[in-house]
């Protein structure tokens, strides 16, 4: 199985974020996850599998807009195959509720575990798990 470097690992973060930020197509989006044992946890969900995740993005990429995600920080700790990842990222994100006359800003910092491998065909960096530990408002953001 490859290696894969820090500065790799950083980039992938980054690059995943900018792909949800511009509501990349899916077919952009599967190729960084898993295809097996994939599992991503939410706060509104648990998801298994690439086929639950891709009903999972095309809903929240239809209530969110003008996102922004910035990463705070990045922790990586290798553990044989897997890279355990200790993410934080400031997302900010507007919302529309019907029939509100103004859409609303949230804004907060998500605390967040992932477990990366490298993909055994690519070598290149996906997603394994995913889970959202704890969301931190930032003052004056609207709430998921």
């Amino acid at each position: 199985m490859p290696e894969l470097s820090n500065s790799e690992i950083e980039r992938f973060v980054a690059d995943w974020y900018k792909a949800l930020d511009v509501h990349e197509p899916m077919v952009n989006i599967l190729p960084l996850l898993a295809d097996e044992g994939l599992e991503m946890v939410f706060p509104e969900a648990t998801l298994h599998g690439k086929a639950e995740f891709e009903g999972w993005y095309q809903r929240v990429i239809r209530i969110f807009f003008d996102e922004d995600h910035r990463v705070k920080s990045v922790t990586v700790d290798r553990q044989g195959e897997d890279y355990n990842l200790g993410v934080v990222v400031e997302w900010k994100a507007s919302v529309w509720n019907p029939p509100a006359p103004y859409s609303a800003r949230i804004m907060l910092d998500a605390y967040q575990r992932w477990v990366v491998r490298a993909h055994p065909v690519t070598g290149k960096p996906v997603v394994r798990t995913y889970i959202v530990d704890r969301l931190e408002y930032h003052e004056g953001s609207a709430k998921l």
